[in-house]
């Protein structure tokens, strides 16, 4: 399990993207340590904090104790005695991670690795297909020009990201593969190696109503799968189904809020209006994911009133 463990603590590291105290790390955690060699390395942060070291619960201020120690005021435990070893934090060394993956993807050594932005690496072509690594899947999502930029004609792109909470069906849908890194690769020998999909359950079938057919939405606009949603796929409403078609139709174009539900057909002036949770529906789940659908989906310019669908730029053609 200790491979396992490691490697599951480098997928931890990537997707926080900062270091993390030594002492925070599960003991499952810290036994691993010794498998991932130079991949994790010790780094410093400000000596003014630490986690408490009784509770682990709290980030607690230092002081000096006039003896030549340290305690830390912790909310819970009051003053705690703070040893080195309490102040010591990791880092991921991501370069390695990079290089790693290359390997394991057959990437030409002489394509280089090129930032597209924070968070966001084209790391070559893997079977004359782009390979990008990012640290936020949604992140993809809200910004479907970094995959513009690596796009070839007839050829799909790639797609590495650590999993979010709860993934359902394929988030980015026709043309792009995405390869769950704690579930597609895994740490081997001192490497990354990369596992195939063989014996993956099918996906979804288009006999399914909710299937991601747009983007994240179904044929009919009915039903938005989105990774990061626990519970599965959300059911819209016949409005908001109606707002999300307007959007969608506008193919990634900011527009105001009245032409924007002109087109959808309704009355209210506000989009939110639609997606606003009533309380007698406190307790559904897809009246929470619905306005959870909204906020992540629909980019806004509130001063000039401007409302639009990233994901539906993408998909543009569909």
């Amino acid at each position: 399990m200790a491979t396992h463990d490691a490697w599951a603590l480098v997928c931890r590291l990537f997707a926080g993207g900062t270091p993390i105290l030594r002492a925070a790390l599960s003991p499952r955690e810290s036994a691993a340590l010794p498998a991932l060699g130079q991949a994790v390395k010790p780094t410093a942060l400000d000596q003014r904090f630490v986690l408490c070291p009784y509770c682990h619960q709290h980030r607690a201020q230092v002081w000096g104790d006039g003896r030549g120690g340290r305690t830390c005021h912790c909310p819970e435990c009051g003053p705690v005695a703070v040893a080195a070893d309490d102040a010591v934090a990791l880092r991921l060394d991501e370069d390695w991670l990079r290089r790693k993956l290359r390997l394991a993807l057959s990437i030409e050594s002489r394509d280089g690795i090129d930032a597209l932005g924070d968070g966001v690496w084209r790391l070559g072509d893997s079977r004359r297909s782009p390979v990008l690594l990012a640290r936020d899947l949604i992140r993809l999502w809200r910004e479907p020009a970094l995959l513009e930029r690596v796009r070839v004609a007839g050829g799909p792109i790639r797609v590495i990201t650590p999993k979010p909470r709860e993934t359902h069906g394929a988030p980015f849908g026709p043309g792009v593969e995405w390869l769950a890194l704690e579930d597609r690769f895994a740490f081997y020998g001192g490497g990354i190696s990369f596992i195939a999909p063989t014996g993956e359950p099918p996906a979804a079938q288009a006999s399914d109503p909710r299937t991601p057919v747009k983007g994240p939405f179904s044929a009919d606009f009915r039903w938005v799968t989105l990774p990061d949603w626990p519970d599965g796929p959300i059911r819209l409403t016949d409005g908001q189904t109606k707002v999300f078609k307007s959007l969608w139709s506008l193919k990634g174009e900011p527009a105001t809020a009245e032409r924007i539900m002109q087109r959808a057909g309704l009355d209210s002036d506000k989009l939110v209006d639609v997606f606003k949770v009533k309380a007698r529906d406190k307790h559904k789940a897809d009246a929470a994911g619905a306005k959870h659908a909204y906020d992540t989906l629909v980019s806004k310019r509130r001063r000039e009133g401007l409302y639009w669908m990233p994901c539906s730029d993408e998909h543009a053609e569909q």
